[in-house]
């Protein structure tokens, strides 16, 4: 599923349950359908009751999944310490290349990868008043490599995490930001929604480099994005694309 159909799907759901199976269902045609969501430094409201925080959905082997709780491993686990700390998606096996991992750290990372998650990489998403979340995505084969498939992943992770943004703070004045878009705006938006980058859409519409970015960073600001990815997740959420 491209991220145009994705999030044309996002729109049409009303709960975190249905929008984190749309997240997994597409995550598995990737070859990586162990998923988790988690809130890193803040208490989410709209979570899965079932989990502990700062867990907020989570689909994992239930041996796994049992473990990891019982046993409190994200006090522990690498990935939750490390994501606050980098910026960009990591693999998990590239850790070790990044940080000296203490050996319960390792643990595990070696009891997760003996529990079935072989390969995983993970996307930090960074809110406002400095809220950090992450999205990890692991699979049990050994046949794929998370390298191949992190741009795309990387790209879901964004875009579900904004649609869970607009399912637990609804805005209330969707009408006026739909409106502030000029038509320019738009016009720019809807080929980067396309997959378009920003000197093809110059070329598409006939101007300058310097002004598609002018016009898509208007478009950011005003739909309260951090990169063009969430800003056209939001536009489409409010029928403005």
């Amino acid at each position: 599923m491209d991220r145009f159909s994705f999030t044309e799907c996002a729109k049409q759901t009303h709960s975190l349950r249905a929008l984190f199976e749309l997240l997994v269902n597409c995550a598995t045609e990737e070859g990586f359908g162990e998923v988790a969501y988690g809130a890193l430094n803040f208490v989410e409201p709209l979570r899965l009751a079932e989990y502990p925080p700062p867990t907020v959905a989570v689909k994992w082997p239930p041996d796994w999944c049992e473990r990891y709780f019982k046993r409190k491993y994200h006090t522990i686990d690498p990935v939750v310490r490390r994501t606050p700390m980098l910026s960009r998606p990591f693999l998990w096996d590239q850790l070790a290349n990044h940080y000296q991992l203490q050996p319960d750290e390792r643990r595990v990372l070696d009891e997760a990868r003996e529990a079935g998650l072989k390969h995983g990489m993970s996307v930090p998403l960074f809110g406002p008043l400095g809220r950090v979340s992450v999205v990890s995505f692991a699979s049990p084969s050994d046949d794929v490599d998370p390298q191949d498939r992190i741009g795309h992943l990387n790209a879901l992770a964004s875009l579900f995490h904004t649609a869970h943004g607009e399912i637990a703070r609804p805005c209330s004045s969707d009408g006026e930001r739909k409106a502030a878009l000029s038509q320019r705006e738009i016009a720019c938006m809807r080929w980067v929604a396309d997959g378009k980058s920003s000197w093809e859409i110059g070329v598409i519409l006939e101007i300058s480099l310097n002004t598609v970015n002018f016009h898509i960073k208007n478009a950011m600001r005003k739909l309260g994005a951090i990169n063009r990815i969430q800003a056209v997740a939001i536009a489409i959420r409010l029928n403005a694309l």
